[in-house]
């Protein structure tokens, strides 16, 4: 029986919400029914994004105060992995705001910041993510492609019994991608 996308990503956000419970008693909502698929695209682009600014060894608190602009980094990073996550979800006639998602990821990577660096940092990030996306030199394709190929296989591995690989090992080419994208506009 084949599973359809908006199921696959639903669990997928159930999982890696049980995964980053921290209290051993809270236990995880297993209903699925209780969860939608694009705030499970929203919840899983923000916490691919964390789980590759670890694997990245990135730190956005001291980036905070030395590099300002890498918050925006991540910003269109996380909107890149939306987009990604989201997309297969047009297939089942639920269509993506981006809009409202990158307010979402904002607010959930940079929490604590002021209103105004908020601002900043979604209009930076947008504009990166929009440069990226509308980019046709060989360099941003092949970024492109490759996230993704990766936010799908993420969903997979963590969803498919079958799968080759597990969510764990698709993590650390997450960060990968993540030092690609921060080389590049560091060196802007």
């Amino acid at each position: 029986m084949e599973i359809q996308y908006s199921t696959r990503i639903k669990l997928m956000h159930a999982l890696c919400l049980a995964d980053s419970l921290q209290d051993d008693e809270a236990a995880p909502n297993t209903n699925l029914d209780d969860y939608e698929a694009l705030a499970a695209a929203d919840y899983l682009s923000c916490y691919i994004t964390f789980k590759a600014i670890q694997a990245a060894e990135r730190s956005p608190l001291a980036e905070r105060s030395d590099n300002f602009d890498m918050l925006s980094v991540y910003q269109a990073y996380a909107l890149l992995v939306f987009a990604f996550l989201a997309r297969p979800l047009a297939q089942e006639d639920i269509m993506p705001n981006l809009q409202a998602a990158q307010i979402t990821i904002a607010k959930t990577l940079f929490a604590g910041l002021s209103d105004a660096e908020l601002i900043e940092i979604v209009d930076a990030g947008f504009n990166k993510f929009k440069l990226i996306g509308d980019a046709e030199t060989e360099h941003w394709t092949e970024f492109r492609e490759n996230l993704d190929k990766l936010a799908i296989a993420f969903i997979v591995a963590g969803t498919d019994d079958e799968s080759p690989h597990d969510k764990e090992e698709v993590i650390p080419l997450f960060g990968q991608l993540l030092s690609q994208l921060c080389e590049a506009f560091e060196n802007v």
